[in-house]
């Protein structure tokens, strides 16, 4: 028997207006793995992470973490659960400073300011951004603002990442930097990964499984080679210009 997933997304809608944002779509992530949720703009991506996340309670449907129901739950608590989260526009608190940021997020599972400290340049070190750590966010270039979006999440020591868009904006030299760390936080430290990505590059590089959405429906999932060839993907979404 297989182990169950650590992330199980089970038929779950939400509607705003009447407009139907997301029809019943169900996903897996295994402990360990590295799952890739894409689809054209206005899919239900997002609104399916803020689900996962606690910004929005779903309609209908359930999510389970770890064995344990989430749904309904406050994004804090879910923080707390093991579920750590970036955002699509990055803002960070731009008069503190990178180490100062990523203390915030720290603080959630340390209470002591100096441990919080020391874990934060941990943290950062792995970025590749500890030389950054005095610096104020407002004066970071874009690649720079986006570890440090990643850096604030993995400092809430979550057993779950979600990425939303991270290499969204990001030059080919860039965008293969950031594959690479996160193949290094999967590989190294086991780090389970959701992500929501448009770049190909960074989602054939990365991914074990692949979900395509569309239209707030799932219309295909499965190994990145068999979801790139699949008819329907082709025409709603890879037939379209996205960057590779």
């Amino acid at each position: 028997m297989s182990a169950a997933p650590l992330l199980a997304v089970d038929g779950i809608s939400k509607s705003f207006r009447g407009l139907r944002a997301v029809s019943q779509a169900s996903l897996t992530v295994p402990q360990g793995g590295i799952v890739s949720l894409i689809g054209p703009n206005g899919a239900g991506k997002t609104t399916c992470f803020n689900m996962i996340a606690g910004v929005f309670r779903p309609d209908e449907g359930g999510i389970t973490f770890d064995g344990r129901r989430i749904d309904g739950l406050r994004p804090d608590q879910i923080c707390h659960a093991g579920i750590g989260r970036t955002f699509q526009i990055v803002k960070p608190f731009k008069d503190l400073t990178a180490l100062e940021n990523v203390i915030v997020g720290a603080l959630r599972a340390e209470k002591d300011v100096r441990l919080a400290r020391r874990k934060s340049e941990a943290v950062l070190d792995q970025l590749g951004m500890l030389d950054k750590r005095n610096q104020p966010a407002a004066q970071l270039t874009l690649p720079e603002r986006k570890r440090l979006e990643v850096a604030r999440a993995l400092a809430t020591e979550p057993k779950l990442l979600l990425l939303d868009e991270v290499m969204a904006g990001l030059r080919p030299t860039e965008t293969d930097q950031m594959v690479a760390v996160f193949r290094d936080l999967n590989r190294k430290h086991g780090m389970t990964i959701l992500l929501i990505e448009h770049v190909m590059r960074a989602v054939m590089a990365l991914s074990q499984q692949v979900v395509v959405l569309h239209y707030g429906q799932v219309i295909a999932g499965g190994a990145p080679e068999d979801v790139v060839r699949d008819p329907a993907v082709l025409e709603c979404y890879l037939g379209e210009e996205v960057e590779a």
